[in-house]
């Protein structure tokens, strides 16, 4: 079913499955050259952790230009550290988050140190940084709002699972790393999916 969203001083407030979550609008610099779509091709949600350890190294981040098209790499919402969620993407935009699937996604991306400040050496594979209680609520609850508003959303992934590329480490050519390792193995994936009717990939 269709949650109504009112625009209250910058905050969207959606009626959720057992309260008002807040999101707080902040679209990207560049937000109205990325490809719009139909919402009804919205099949998946993919989970991110950001590898950055703030909101702003992360919006930095997304605000950074890497195409020719005057896009970035982003997903479409943001949860912080204090749980708090924020929007860069709206639904029906294409956002740059995931090799092969961006069209039919939504990116929810975790603040999380992840393998953060040396993503590619080959001491620094595991993310070790616990996710907070704030952050999975919020998770936890923008999925089942997502999986209620847009009822063609039917599976959800980790971008590890679905970007199993390998590169050479950054300290040793000859060994080979994962390119994606998020959002990692401290994520709570069976108290996620205790709570939403989506299948897993």
């Amino acid at each position: 079913m269709f949650k109504v969203g009112v625009m209250i001083t910058g905050l969207l407030l959606l009626a959720g499955c057992s309260s008002i979550q807040k999101v707080v609008q902040q679209p990207l610099p560049y937000h109205n050259k990325l490809q719009l779509r139909d919402i009804s091709s919205v099949d998946m949600i993919v989970i991110h952790c950001t590898e950055l350890p703030t909101l702003e190294l992360s919006r930095e981040f997304g605000e950074t230009v890497h195409y020719k098209s005057g896009t970035g790499n982003s997903g479409h919402y943001y949860i912080d550290k204090d749980g708090v969620v924020y929007q860069y993407v709206a639904d029906n935009r294409v956002a740059n988050h995931v090799r092969g699937h961006n069209e039919h996604s939504i990116g929810i991306e975790i603040i999380n140190n992840g393998r953060y400040p040396d993503w590619y050496t080959t001491g620094s594979q595991q993310n070790v940084e616990a996710y907070t209680p704030q952050q999975v609520h919020s998770v936890i609850k923008l999925v089942h709002r997502l999986s209620e508003q847009y009822p063609s959303i039917r599976n959800i992934a980790g971008h590890q699972e679905l970007d199993q590329s390998l590169m050479p480490s950054s300290d040793d050519p000859n060994i080979k790393i994962r390119r994606k390792v998020d959002p990692g193995p401290l994520f709570p994936w069976a108290q996620l999916m205790s709570t939403v009717e989506l299948s897993k990939r």
